[in-house]
């Protein structure tokens, strides 16, 4: 693991609203653990004229960043030449989390007006938990520091990533997809039972749940997006989808062109894989106008359907009659999720001849952290 280097973490305004900090330091940088508030750190000495932070406020939260700011007290603001951030992960407030024993967890800033930008992918990973607490501190003649009492602890949580996040992770995932095969079918692999309770139970429908959290950790689609996943992937002999599924001998088939067509909006969701040589690809189907597409607009890089690296749509220029051709790409495996409910008399519900493969499910897989192929430069 990088150790942090602490200058590139922490940005401030030059004025209250804007900018950056150029001078930080890196003195009196220490492994910290807290016992209530009180500071713990060998070489400070505590001096009761520094105000305790009073009334934080944590702000403009992204994935791997957020804005802090309190309450000063006018009359010794002059004092007050640094601060000390103490940022930890919830899950264990008095302990550092991080890998290597020599990563501090405390942030020092040269005091600069509020609020002030906490950044870097060292520190913050998406959708996670994190306590927060600050002290002001005064640089002595001698170097050590006179602080004040730790603030109280505030807790926040880290955002989903965002459309410039996910835009990076979709020109990664267009490098390695290769070259683009003819397919005719989506298909979707469950046990004999679902598709029983489909008919029994849901008028003959598969309905919508809720995405796993498979994939990315700061995917905006995971526990959130409402969908069906389909596969499209073809074996490269045959042309034709595989007889092996990790998830169920009960296969539903469908003409491509009844859940993608030029009625239908295409979203690009997520890049993984986990721990092996496959590379995953998540794809939104969302019919225009409907919730599904609400969502995504709002939140997935949308592609261009006649014209991706990913999944198409085109006219079948040969045939001239109007006929729809569908390409998928060769090396990656495609994840469709399409978001309205499918009624199974629109295709077929037939026993497929190969094995159940349980190992290659991807249901709540992890994405490896450590893969340069599909990971970005903010947290995993």
């Amino acid at each position: 693991m990088e150790v942090p280097r602490l200058g590139h973490n922490l940005t401030s305004p030059m004025s209250p609203c804007e900018g950056m900090i150029k001078n930080l330091s890196l003195d009196g940088i220490q492994l910290c653990e807290r016992e209530g508030n009180t500071s713990q750190d060998s070489g400070i000495v505590e001096m009761e004229e520094l105000p305790v932070p009073q009334n934080i406020k944590i702000s403009n939260i992204t994935c791997d960043s957020f804005k802090i700011c309190w309450d000063m007290e006018p009359r010794v603001k002059e004092r007050i030449t640094h601060y000390f951030i103490d940022l930890n992960k919830k899950e264990n407030k008095n302990s550092n989390k991080f890998k290597h024993k020599d990563v501090p967890t405390k942030l020092v800033a040269k005091a600069v007006p509020l609020p002030m930008t906490v950044r870097g992918h060292w520190f913050l990973s998406p959708r996670t938990e994190y306590t927060v607490a600050v002290q002001t501190a005064s640089k002595q003649t001698d170097g050590d520091y006179a602080v004040s009492e730790w603030s109280e602890i505030i807790e926040f949580t880290t955002a989903d990533y965002s459309t410039v996040h996910l835009t990076q992770l979709l020109e990664k995932a267009e490098v390695i997809a290769g070259r683009m095969l003819r397919f005719s079918v989506f298909y979707r692999n469950q046990n004999k039972e679902y598709f029983d309770q489909a008919r029994e139970v849901h008028g003959n429908r598969m309905l919508p749940a809720v995405k796993d959290n498979s994939g990315s950790h700061g995917s905006p689609i995971s526990g959130k997006l409402e969908g069906l996943y389909f596969s499209c992937n073809t074996e490269f002999n045959t042309g034709k989808p595989p007889q092996d599924s990790p998830y169920g001998r009960t296969r539903f088939e469908i003409q491509a062109e009844t859940l993608f067509n030029p009625k239908t909006n295409l979203y690009f969701g997520d890049f993984y894989c986990m721990y092996t040589a496959y590379h995953y690809v998540i794809l939104v189907l969302a019919p225009q106008g409907s919730p599904g597409d609400d969502f995504c607009k709002a939140r997935l890089q949308a592609l261009d359907v006649t014209n991706n690296h990913f999944l198409t749509c085109t006219l079948d220029e040969e045939a001239g009659d109007g006929a729809l051709v569908f390409r998928h790409a060769q090396d990656v495996i495609l994840e469709v999720i399409y978001t309205d409910p499918v009624d199974l008399a629109l295709g077929t519900v037939a026993e497929i001849s190969g094995h159940q493969l349980m190992s290659l499910s991807t249901v709540n897989a992890k994405k490896d952290p450590s893969c340069k192929t599909c990971n970005i430069s903010v947290g995993r």
